[in-house]
């Protein structure tokens, strides 16, 4: 048995469309590496799961867009600053507010949880810093400190927790002991905003990374630069080390760079075309990078399995007259280790304030504003087994994630065929773009696909091709003379439908044309006529979901008989649509509807509420048709079920 395997070194995972409006800030979850959370212009905070393409969980309470966000270690809380200085914790197992943290002037630009839960650090445009320990109330803090002068980038708590570093726009980096409430050291040396700064995970050791193009790395017993890499093109943007501290990576524009300290040497050089690369976060052996562009963001894996993490600098010495040091035995460090506490502290619970003095304290304001706060679930099925399965007690262990599959390299396709022709009469598996092919080649016959059942909803992201027979793809082999397939043999059978294929493409790209051009002309009930004529509705129905101001009665009219049709496809992505569309035309205009339905008649001829009165009779009666499929659908188990019982509660006044 042989198999093709994947070779890409880094590859673009998923991009989605996380807001409304521009993203602002995001973060990625480092425990399990697939939690993301991004804080937008929209002052939402929305949850995703990496690789899934829907939000799991949308966060609202903030006034003023969402500068920064944090999810803690256990990946249940989530922490997010906005613009006006609020700092709002919220319970994601729960799915409510937690706390409401007030105090600064300015944007919060930095935040961090202590990695033994309990406190929380948060940096601002004020130049101050403030550490709060949660279970106190709202308006108390522990600590509050002062010594930038600018901006506050970054906050970090060392790992065992005793220590924060902070980094700001004038140029230093701080060190502080928060045992004792005073500085430690304040490391000087970049000429540029310090972005990001990091602990070793193990070793008394600390990386930051500047907008000068350097990175340094300082000691933290001797408090004393340990090297200083200035072999960047571009700023640093973020930096991680490697769980076991062998090397740390540097996320720059459009690149990975991976480097050593001692002496001072870049391992390997990842192209990975990530632009401005936000967060990075390790699992399974991959590295997550995430980067956004107004209202996108994008996801990007890279196989650490193929990275060069140690040895001599295989892409350049950035200080050639420095000796190699030899790598040190495993468990041995040249620095002071972290004591570590053996027992961590548990989830924050809300304290009730019982006192008169408490109920008029500033506390108060807060309370009502979580009131104000919510957390709306907007994908259940993802909800439940990303939050809900940590607090029971299991008999069993959790499943754990798997790594994300890499695409197939451009000689991929050659290499399977190259061992077809050479081996005809033996079965052979291949693993393409994560699609499992069985190939048996024999001198009678063509090759046969193993036999798979399709289901009855195609989903939208598969892990197998549904009706595709590998047979279409090689010709027949019919002389058992034949010794091997001649290659413009295969590849003219590869081919096969390649014009058709083109004629359809190019039949789409006219339609495209023509709805844009009747959209042009601002008759949006137009271009729903021209969509559904055209063919190519389905591709723009989600377009129109994002700008809300544009539905209209007249658009229903035209949109709700394609809806139906749509929730009845075989299709995941047709299914998801449909359901989407019609949740916000019953949000937005079945209230209206109903309303104008039960007004009594009016006096004298008016002609637009008329015409306005047809419209609604018209969308009620597509309503009434289309409750009917949501009401035999909504028994349906999974996201599917979920979704049409949704509907089904909104459609509820129809009946």
């Amino acid at each position: 048995m042989a198999a093709a395997v994947a070779t890409k070194t880094a590859w673009k995972l998923q991009e989605i469309t996380a807001h409304s409006s521009n993203v602002s800030s995001l973060v990625l979850g480092k425990s399990s590496g697939r939690l993301l959370a991004t804080g937008g212009d929209d002052c939402r905070v929305n949850i995703w799961s990496i690789n899934k393409p829907n939000c799991i969980m949308s966060l609202t309470g903030h006034t003023t867009p969402v500068e920064s966000v944090k999810i803690n270690t256990n990946e249940e809380l989530i922490v997010a600053g906005s613009q006006s200085g609020s700092i709002r914790i919220w319970d994601l197992e729960a799915a409510k507010i937690l706390r409401t943290l007030m105090g600064h002037k300015a944007n919060i630009c930095s935040l961090d949880f202590h990695p033994f839960g309990g406190f929380v650090a948060s940096g601002s445009m004020d130049t101050n810093i403030k550490v709060r320990l949660l279970s106190l109330p709202h308006s108390l803090h522990v600590y509050f400190i002062t010594g930038h002068t600018q901006a506050v980038r970054c906050l970090r708590f060392s790992p065992d927790g005793k220590w924060l570093a902070s980094s700001a726009d004038d140029h230093t980096v701080k060190l502080w002991d928060l045992a004792a409430g005073k500085i430690m050291f304040e490391f000087t040396g970049h000429t540029g905003p310090v972005n990001v700064v990091e602990f070793h995970p193990n070793e008394y050791l600390l990386a930051s990374g500047s907008s000068d193009r350097t990175v340094r790395f300082w000691d933290l017993e001797k408090f004393q630069v340990v090297s200083c890499i200035e072999e960047e093109a571009t700023p640093v943007r973020c930096v991680l080390f490697n769980p076991d501290g062998c090397c740390l990576y540097a996320g720059c524009h459009d690149t990975l760079r991976v480097y050593g300290w001692e002496p001072e040497r870049c391992f390997d050089v990842v192209l990975v075309n990530w632009g401005k690369v936000a967060d990075l976060s390790i699992c399974n052996n991959q590295l997550i990078g995430v980067s956004f562009t107004q209202s996108t963001v994008s996801s990007f894996v890279v196989d650490l399995s193929r990275v060069t993490k140690c040895g001599p600098g295989t892409r350049g010495l950035i200080r050639d007259d420095k000796p190699l040091t030899q790598p040190l035995p495993a468990g041995s460090s040249l620095r002071r280790i972290y004591d570590r506490p053996t027992t961590t502290c548990s989830k924050p619970q809300r304290m009730k304030h019982n006192s008169e003095s408490e109920r008029r304290s500033p506390s108060s304001e807060d309370d009502r504003e979580d009131k104000e706060s919510t957390a709306e679930i907007q994908n259940t099925e993802d909800y439940n087994e990303i939050f809900q399965p940590k607090n029971p007690i299991t008999r069993t262990p959790p499943n754990k994630s798997e790594p994300f599959p890499a695409p197939p390299e451009d000689g991929e396709l050659e290499f399977l065929f190259q061992v077809l022709r050479k081996n005809q009469r033996s079965p052979y598996i291949y693993c393409i773009a994560g699609f499992t092919w069985t190939f048996t080649m024999s001198p009678i016959a063509s090759s046969t696909p193993k036999t798979k059942v399709e289901p009855t909803v195609i989903p939208a992201a598969r892990n197998e091709p549904i009706g595709l027979k590998a047979s279409d793809f090689l010709p027949a082999v019919n002389n058992q003379n034949l010794a091997e397939i001649v290659d413009e043999e295969a590849m003219s059978q590869i081919r096969k439908g390649h014009e058709t294929m083109c004629v359809v493409l190019t039949s789409r790209h006219k339609n495209l044309d023509t709805v844009r051009a009747v959209w042009s002309t601002g008759d949006i009930k137009a271009s729903g006529v021209c969509c559904c004529r055209a063919g190519v509705g389905v591709s723009l129905w989600s377009l129109y979901s994002l700008f809300r101001s544009l539905w209209k009665l007249d658009l229903c009219t035209v949109i709700l008989p394609q809806i139906e049709k749509l929730l009845q496809s075989k299709y995941e992505s047709y299914v998801q649509t449909g359901c989407t569309s019609l949740k916000l035309i019953l949000q937005r205009f079945l209230p209206l509807i109903t309303d104008i339905l039960a007004a009594p008649p009016s006096v004298g001829v008016d002609i637009s509420r008329e015409e306005r009165l047809h419209k609604c009779r018209l969308c009620y009666k597509q309503l009434k048709n289309i409750s009917n499929i949501i009401k035999n659908k909504s028994g349906l188990s999974g996201r599917h079920g979920s979704a049409f019982r949704e509907l089904h509660l909104l459609m509820a006044v129809l009946e």
